[in-house]
Parts: structure tokens; sequence; C-alpha cells
């Protein structure tokens, strides 16, 4: 056993069960689902609609509890939303009255993180993400690609210990969303950060993550782990590559039988 493998995993999911009760009776939502996520490595969630994705990233965000099991980030059971876990929506949730630099800074300022302090790591975010000339306009002023940017920065700022997206760009075009493809595992390279995703999109999943957890249909179960087999340096010309296409063909078949 080598010492990383020794060691306890950034996030742990234990036999996690969710049931929401409605008029008629409890539906099963999760059930017993175990994953675990490495520090520093990018984990893609993919199933049909329904099957408990956004739950299961909700229940490790701390926004919902699960009605039985446990979720582990560093080995401290999840209780509820704190700053080792940076969350970003579909939607992108950035608050309109504020700057791209304020928005940013707001996770900083619930911290109180001193004002010369937050100001240069709100400058050294914005030049990660390349949004340093726009730190002063307001979000109606940018792209949809540029507003998820500022998310993303914003989930980042604090250095979290797990950052968390939830479908996050599938309400953009084509085009920015390959865009924002190549954003993302730049950050993530930079930072280091632990990334899990949750997605619909089958070839998003592969380009970007190193594993890909597949769950069954309602309720959600880990029906498949698949491991990416393409280095860190991939790029779009991936996408054409026969071992790639083999691969989002093989978790299309998976996504039709779980």
């Amino acid at each position: 056993m080598t010492v990383a493998e020794a060691l306890p995993p950034k996030l742990a999911v234990r036999g996690l069960v969710k049931r929401f009760a409605t008029r008629g009776d409890d539906v099963l939502a999760l059930d017993g689902v175990d994953l675990e996520l490495p520090a520093g490595r990018f984990l893609s969630l993919v199933g049909t609609s329904g099957c408990g994705k956004s739950t299961l990233l909700n229940i490790v965000a701390g926004l919902d509890v699960p009605t039985e099991g446990t979720v582990l980030v560093d080995g401290d059971e999840v209780v509820g939303p704190g700053p080792d876990r940076g969350v970003v929506f579909q939607a992108y949730s950035l608050f309109p009255w504020r700057t791209v630099a304020d928005n940013v800074a707001f996770g900083l300022e619930c911290l109180r993180v001193g004002r010369a302090e937050r100001r240069q790591r709100v400058d050294e975010m914005l030049g990660v993400v390349g949004l340093t000339e726009f730190a002063g306009l307001l979000p109606r002023e940018l792209s949809g690609g540029m507003r998820q940017r500022v998310a993303i920065a914003r989930a980042l700022v604090t250095e979290p210990d797990l950052l968390l997206l939830d479908e996050p760009f599938g309400a953009l075009d084509l085009q920015t969303r390959r865009s924002l493809h190549e954003f993302l595992r730049q950050v993530w390279q930079r930072t280091s950060a632990t990334v899990l995703m949750v997605t619909h999109d089958v070839g998003e999943a592969v380009y970007l993550s190193e594993q890909v957890v597949v769950l069954s249909s309602r309720p959600g179960r880990v029906a498949e782990v698949v491991d990416v087999p393409f280095g860190a340096a991939r790029g779009p010309e991936i996408r054409r590559d026969r071992r790639f296409l083999a691969l989002e063909d093989e978790i299309d078949d998976l996504l039709q039988t779980a």
C-alpha cells in the first residue's frame, strides 16, 4: 500500500439513503450510495433524469440531509454548509447589485477575512479566471460564460477542500460550454482543487474527469465507476479519438441498462 492509498479520501460517502415524503408515499431517491474521491481528483456523476445526482450533490454540500448514511470530508461528518465546500449551480446565483470583484469577495467577507487580504485574494483569483479587467462590472454587463467564471471564482477564492459543480454549463451554448471546459481544466490544474461535478452530458464528463460514476435510475445507486484513461494534458482533439468515442458509447450503454 502506498502512502497516498493509506490516507483517508477527501470525500467519503457511506451507505447514503435519501427518502422524500410525498402525499401518497415516500419516494426513495438514493439507496445505499458508497463513493470515495481522493484529494486533487476530478470525478463526475452521470445518470438519467430523476436518478438523484443533484440530491447527492446537495447532501455533500450540506444543503440537504440524508435519511441514512454519512458524508465525510477529510474524515469530518458533513452536518451543514461550510467553507470547506464551494458550490456552483447551473444558475449563476450572483448578486446583481454587486460588482464582479464584490461577488467574488462575498465568501471571504463571510469568513471575516481582513480587507487587505481579501482584496489580494480576489485580485489573484480574478487573474486565474481571466476577469481582472472586468472586476468593476455588474453581472448584467457580462456574457453567460463570464458570469459562470465569476461563480467558479467565488467558489474557489475561499480555497475550499472540495469544489461541487451542479450542471455548471447546462444553460450555455455549445461553443461557450466547450470554452469553459478548457477554462475549468486549467483552473483545476492550477489550484489542485478536488472536484465533484454533476452533468447530464456524457461527453463533458469524459472530457473533464478522471473517473465517471454512473448512477442507476431511481432509486440512485452506483451502477459503475468508469476510469478515464487520458492524461491531464488532453486537449479538444481528444474528442475525435476512437478511445474517447468508445468510452462515450460505453457510458451511454450503461445509462440505458442501469
